[in-house]
């Protein structure tokens, strides 16, 4: 009698999928939904023990351990699914374009801080707890600044940016002006789609032109 875990014949045919494959992605659902509500109603990341979490899911704390090795991981996978994702960068279209689309990234990141609560919540507290912001850094952010180097390095490479400039200077130029408005300056306007491009032009147009009359006065 065949059941509904037989793999895939010989032949090549599909046979019924196994039941435990639906019950893993719910259960993972319902366990990143669960953080969500808790902070959502203003539960503080160092409340959001394993405990809590699992009862709020209706799953047990094994659950949750077969998928995230301690609490830190799985509130850290949470943030992550909470922020815009990054558009990825191709290599085939011109440094501008690459560089507003970075810009672009850090911008929808700025605007979902603001309109998810729970996104907001938990941001505002890694500061507090430097276990989960160095995994944060570390998953997060340092992706991301790495992919703006590897543009700013094709833009020298490629004769639009000037190579007497640092390149880790280069990258705080283009990425520093958003960040100030996204992040310190929580209140500057972030909903005008132009501003990527405005931000990249006003750099490009210094680092990206040459003098031509010798030193600059």
């Amino acid at each position: 009698m065949q059941t509904e875990t037989t793999e895939p014949t010989s032949g090549g045919e599909l046979c019924a999928p196994r039941r435990g494959r639906p019950r893993s992605e719910a259960a993972e659902q319902a366990i990143v939904a669960a953080v969500e509500r808790l902070m959502e109603e203003g539960t503080g990341l160092a409340e959001l023990s394993i405990e809590r979490i699992a009862a709020a899911a209706g799953v047990g704390k094994a659950t949750i351990y077969r998928r995230w090795p301690n609490k830190e991981a799985l509130l850290v996978d949470v943030v992550a699914r909470l922020e815009e994702q990054p558009e990825p960068v191709l290599t085939d279209v011109g440094v501008r374009e690459s560089l507003i689309a970075m810009v672009d990234d850090i911008r929808r990141r700025g605007l979902a801080k603001r309109s998810r609560w729970a996104l907001k919540a938990a941001l505002g507290q890694l500061d507090t707890w430097p276990e989960l912001r160095q995994l944060y850094k570390e998953r997060i952010i340092k992706p991301r600044r790495e992919l703006a180097r590897e543009i700013i390095r094709r833009g020298v490479a490629e004769g639009l940016l000037r190579d007497d400039v640092d390149v880790e200077l280069l990258t705080e130029m283009v990425i520093g002006p958003i960040l100030v408005r996204a992040v310190l300056w929580g209140e500057g306007p972030l909903d005008d789609e132009r501003l990527p491009a405005q931000m990249v032009d006003a750099v490009l147009a210094g680092a990206g032109v040459r003098p031509s009359g010798g030193e600059s006065h």
